[in-house]
């Protein structure tokens, strides 16, 4: 049984990536939990309230962040009125990063699918807040789909690596069933200025590639110090249709989040984006 955390602003971005996910993974048996994390709003909200004003408040917007869910889940059982699928919602006063990492611990869930952005929608940024927090925060897998996008049979899937850290087996496994549920290729891509692996990559990539036996894969070597034009060229040739990274310490994509760079460098990623997590739960 695979378990799906989905946050939701109610937005339109939001309503898509919904969509994305249930057809995603429409073959697997998954509890499904759309999840909407109110503290914020509250918060934000509360200026020169009394204590009892805001608790009234606070108990509406819970209300009426179950009736949006109430409605959500009946647009997304129609949608994709599907046997396998076991959904149910909460609404939550927390804050979204502490309400999405304590119902990963508590259920042991398996990836959160979300928007790229949310109501702001802002189009020059690749991540919106929110977004940005889930990934850099949540200790499991992270999937971000891009508003609008459609597309919800992946293909192509490129996989950027430098065969540096060990992978986790389960990480993988997510990305294996995925792309084999499709007949999807996986692309692995090194990008460096020496072709050669040394003996502990050679090791990686052979522990990765015994993890992802059953799939169609292809590896790639472009020699080279600039990663995003790289990979951004290498989406746009072979028609990519999911981009895979992997988030631990030390590694290319952590220190572009944590240095809030991701805009700044060019990585603008118009597919799904799966962020796996190499980091302790």
């Amino acid at each position: 049984m695979r378990k799906i955390i989905i946050p939701t602003d109610f937005s339109e971005n939001a309503r898509n990536a919904v969509r994305y996910a249930v057809e995603l993974f429409k073959y697997d048996r998954c509890e499904i939990t759309l999840l909407h994390a109110f503290a914020d709003e509250v918060y934000e909200n509360n200026l020169e309230m009394s204590r009892s004003l805001f608790e009234e408040y606070k108990k509406k917007t819970k209300q009426s962040a179950e009736k949006e869910l109430e409605n959500l889940l009946i647009f997304v059982k129609e949608a994709s009125p599907n046997p396998r699928h076991k959904y149910s919602a909460n609404a939550v006063f927390s804050n979204l990063i502490d309400a999405v990492n304590e119902l990963v611990e508590t259920d042991n869930s398996d990836i959160v699918v979300m928007g790229t952005r949310g109501h702001t929608d802002d189009r020059d940024l690749t991540f919106g807040s929110n977004t940005l927090q889930v990934v850099k925060y949540v200790s499991c897998p992270v999937l971000a789909v891009p508003s609008k996008y459609t597309d919800w049979h992946p293909k192509e899937v490129l996989f950027p690596t430098p065969y540096l850290m060990p992978f986790r087996r389960r990480e993988i496994k997510l990305l294996s069933t995925i792309c084999e549920k499709f007949k999807a290729t996986i692309h692995l891509l090194y990008v460096s200025e020496y072709e050669k692996l040394s003996f502990r990559q050679q090791d990686n990539k052979a522990f990765l590639n015994s993890c992802i036996k059953d799939n169609y894969r292809q590896f790639h070597i472009k020699t080279g110090k600039d990663i995003v034009k790289t990979v951004n060229s290498f989406i746009n040739e072979e028609d990519i249709d999911m981009l895979v990274m992997i988030n631990h310490r030390h590694s290319f994509l952590e220190g572009i989040l944590y240095s809030n760079t991701i805009d700044k460098i060019g990585l603008k990623v118009q597919v799904p984006f799966l962020i796996l997590q190499n980091l302790s739960r």
